[in-house]
């Protein structure tokens, strides 16, 4: 029976990750989104280009309809609203979390064996989310993070050295965002130490453009954020899945202890093979690297603080509304604690 992977969000991200997906056939593909006809538009135009790629991946797209994700062994999450001008990092918080918490309940019961992986921001924070509206296991959740910043830390020291690519193996550890820790320590050049190659300064200013990498594509797209790299991070995370690879990599994954960090996500190395996350990898610090993860970890913590504040205030106006009908007089609710939900879907 072949495989199935499920793509929530058929965007930029999501679609161009599901064409690579589809050219290695390994599985089928099936696109959901909010957008009348687009999805299905997609996969029909990914369809018709399988004679020319030689492959037999059966593509389907569609509007809103759940059902057609059931029996998934892989589904990934790259629904959400990005960051608009005026909108804090509470709004975009709560609409994302809105997002992806509704999403995660309509798929998890129709799949109780699957795989997510988070691509949705802020990313770290999302997992918490997606593990908590699953009731899944901690292996079967991990977010797409490590795996680019570690491709953007290998691309900067390429270019800088004139090498090939493929004589970088980058090391980043961390949150996905700009408290990211590239290790230079770990990186290596053909086997040999980038240190051995680059500066302090040099390095310091290629880890700088690393951690603000998405950033500057943003502003130099001006419409719309990165996806040829993200896309291909999340096809080499779900071919080592489905493959069986026993592939180190790094990956957002729930801690219990390792590294120093209890109850977060936090991008470290990982085992990824058929049951997802099949060991977490921990390697030794140095005391400021490992004062630099902790941050690092520290700024996911205020995130999830933040989602549980918004949980509790929920939690609180259901309690009201659940003793409304027993109150003998009207009592008048202020208007400012009415917590609007997000509904804008669209990437």
């Amino acid at each position: 029976m072949r495989k199935k992977i499920s793509f929530l969000g058929a965007g930029n991200v999501g679609a161009t990750a599901a064409m690579r997906l589809a050219e290695l056939d390994l599985a089928d593909i099936v696109l959901i989104d909010v957008q009348e006809g687009m999805p299905k538009g997609k996969a029909l135009d990914m369809a018709e280009a399988s004679p020319l790629e030689k492959h037999n991946s059966r593509i389907t797209g569609y509007t809103n309809n759940f059902s057609k994700t059931q029996g998934s062994d892989i589904i990934v999450i790259s629904a959400g609203v990005s960051r608009k001008p005026g909108m804090s990092r509470d709004d975009l918080l709560s609409t994302n979390r809105d997002i992806v918490s509704s999403l995660v309940e309509k798929v998890a019961p129709m799949s109780r064996d699957a795989i997510l992986i988070m691509v949705t921001n802020p990313l770290d924070a999302m997992c918490h989310v997606a593990l908590e509206a699953s009731g899944f296991p901690r292996n079967r959740v991990m977010g797409m993070a490590g795996v680019l910043d570690s491709s953007r830390f290998a691309t900067f020291i390429a270019l800088e050295l004139n090498v090939s690519v493929e004589n970088v193996c980058a090391f980043v550890l961390g949150g996905h965002g700009d408290t990211m820790v590239p290790l230079p320590r770990y990186t290596c050049v053909a086997g040999i130490p980038v240190t051995e190659f680059l500066s302090r300064e040099r390095l310091d200013a290629i880890m700088e453009r690393t951690r603000n990498s998405g950033s500057e594509i943003v502003s130099l797209l001006k419409v719309s954020s990165a996806y040829y790299a993200p896309a291909c991070a999340i096809k080499e995370m779900v071919e080592a899945i489905l493959k069986d690879k026993k592939k180190i990599m790094p990956c957002s994954a729930y801690l219990e202890g390792e590294y120093g960090i209890e109850g977060l996500f936090v991008g470290v190395p990982v085992k990824l093979g058929s049951d997802g996350v099949e060991e977490i990898i921990e390697v030794k610090l140095t005391s400021k690297e490992q004062k630099a993860l902790s941050r690092s970890a520290d700024s996911v913590r205020e995130l999830v603080d933040v989602l549980k504040g918004f949980e509790e205030k929920a939690a609180g106006k259901q309690r009201t509304a659940r003793l409304k009908p027993r109150l003998k007089r009207k009592v008048k609710h202020d208007p400012r604690e009415v917590l609007e939900q997000g509904e804008d879907l669209r990437k």
